[in-house]
């Protein structure tokens, strides 16, 4: 297998060129999409960007032994290229159809029963009662809150601002996925919360959560802080992350009624389609609130 042809290179790079212009791609999706037309390229011998059926089975056939979640994103990657050069009258045709398609299984999401989070704050709860004004303890109980009160991704809470809760205002403004900005909602206790330990914070700060390093805690770090509360609480660490978090905020507001509109705007989802895993976690109570609300629903059959 050679590499990428210096013909192919030139067109992955305008396509790249492409993402991140128009699209506003983030720096690894556009490092994931770059590997692998580069190997795809290199698979052809350089003849990616001039690929018809017959080189587009060799790559099915290539990918035939990966995962389903790798063979799906190589495809995707693939088809997009090629959509890219006939859009840009680069060729003329797209045999993007002719490239095998293998569906990734999308998991399930996990998450928490509500008795499991009524676990977890209460294992925080006593830590605040033991220790009270502890720095760390209430840096905890600010992390916490906003994972599971405003469903914050991992990485928008531990880069968050110094002053991006406003008393009051009733939302964040955070950067998202992509760098885009996003409202995050904020209840009265998380609030409260973050201004408990925002008042043991350097003013001149940067970060809501510093580091002694002068930038902000680290991902890693937040993941050991989950799981040790969850051990705390009794609940094996590992059905806990921050990421669990998120999606028992989510999972707990489709139960209790919200609709998925309202869902994929709280998470800052981009497409409706990644919001609607939710609703296999949920479907239990979807079931029995159309049971419940229907108009056909008290009527004897």
């Amino acid at each position: 297998m050679t590499a990428a042809g210096p013909d192919d290179a030139r067109l992955i790079a305008l396509f790249l060129d492409m993402l991140a212009a128009e699209r506003g791609a983030a720096r690894n999706t556009l490092l994931a999409y770059g590997r692998d037309l580069e190997q795809a390229s290199a698979w052809l011998d350089g003849r990616l960007g001039t690929a018809q059926a017959p080189e587009l089975a060799q790559l099915s056939a290539h990918w035939a032994g990966l995962a389903r979640a790798s063979a799906a994103r190589k495809g995707s990657a693939v088809r997009q290229f090629l959509a890219f050069l006939q859009s840009d009258g680069i060729r003329a045709d797209n045999p993007r159809r002719d490239l095998a398609a293998a569906t990734a299984a999308r998991p399930l999401p996990k998450t928490l029963d509500p008795r499991d989070v009524d676990r977890l704050f209460a294992a925080l709860a006593d830590r605040l009662a033991a220790h009270p004004g502890d720095p760390r303890t209430l840096r905890l109980a600010a992390l916490i809150e906003l994972l599971y009160g405003s469903g914050l991704r991992a990485t928008e809470l531990v880069s968050m601002p110094r002053h991006a809760v406003r008393p009051g205002r009733g939302f964040i403004v955070l950067a998202g996925k992509g760098g885009k900005e996003r409202l995050a909602p904020i209840g009265s206790r998380a609030e409260a919360a973050v201004a408990a330990h925002a008042a043991l914070v350097p003013i001149a700060a940067r970060h809501l959560f510093p580091s002694r390093n002068g930038t902000h805690l680290t991902r890693l770090r937040l993941y050991q802080l989950v799981k040790e509360l969850a051990a705390a609480a009794g609940i094996p660490p590992d059905r806990v992350s921050p990421h669990v978090l998120r999606h028992a905020f989510a999972t707990h507001l489709l139960e209790g009624g919200a609709d998925l509109r309202t869902l994929q705007t709280l998470l800052g989802h981009a497409d409706i389609a990644t919001t609607q895993i939710y609703t296999h976690v949920a479907s239990k109570a979807l079931v029995e609130l159309v049971n419940a609300r229907h108009p056909l629903a008290d009527r004897k059959a």
